[in-house]
């Protein structure tokens, strides 16, 4: 399925950490310690503030990347004793690798592809309907327990972003999430993952997309 258009070709230092993914228009808090990241922390600092966040396709070091990420900028920064960091990273855009570039840093640096989303994209009426409802089963099922008045006066970005960053899926199915072309399409996948993953039982081992 195509992606949403491309805007803009940019250099991007990243944070390449499985399972912690960032959506444009939410915030991502991070514990800076490797020293390699510590000095991708003191370099964005030092420039325009911005990081981008993707998965590694495995666990090992300088494993491939997968095609797309969501470029962060930093909105808050602590310096620790140790000479890490705390910092609270704020989600810009999606973007599509081009390619890996041959750098002398220690922490990874691509020329990336910024998406073109569009952030007044709004769900239907039976969309939004047909999720929250999905999502009230899901999260029964799971013994979740939600703030369902304040679930219903988020907006349609906040919440189906906001669902998809922190949902318990796996990071294969939270990755499809991120590559959802639009905010219809996010929210049609996580419909489907919700009854996906909401069929195991307690005693179950759990259910991957892998």
């Amino acid at each position: 399925m195509p992606m949403s258009g491309a805007v803009d070709r940019i250099r991007l230092s990243i944070f390449p950490l499985s399972g912690a993914l960032l959506f444009p228009g939410l915030q991502l808090p991070l514990h800076i310690f490797e020293p390699r990241y510590r000095a991708m922390v003191s370099d964005a600092l030092a420039r325009d503030r911005r990081i981008a966040m993707i998965q590694p396709q495995a666990p090992a070091e300088g494993a491939p990347l997968f095609a797309v990420g969501c470029l962060g900028k930093i909105e808050d920064v602590e310096a620790l004793e140790d000479g890490g960091f705390n910092i609270l990273l704020a989600g810009v855009a999606r973007f599509r690798v081009l390619r890996e570039l041959d750098v002398s840093t220690p922490f990874r640096q691509i020329e990336a592809q910024l998406l073109a989303d569009d952030p007044d994209e709004v769900l239907s009426a039976v969309e939004r309907a047909g999720f929250e409802r999905e999502a009230r089963t899901f999260a029964d099922a799971q013994g979740y327990s939600v703030d369902w008045d304040s679930v219903a006066r988020l907006d349609d970005q906040s919440l189906i972003n906001g669902v998809s960053q922190i949902a318990p899926f796996d990071f294969a199915a939270k990755q499809a999430l991120l590559e959802a072309p639009g905010l219809a399409a996010r929210c049609e996948l996580l419909i489907q993952l919700m009854q996906f993953f909401g069929r195991r039982d307690a005693d179950d081992d759990e259910v991957t997309l892998q």
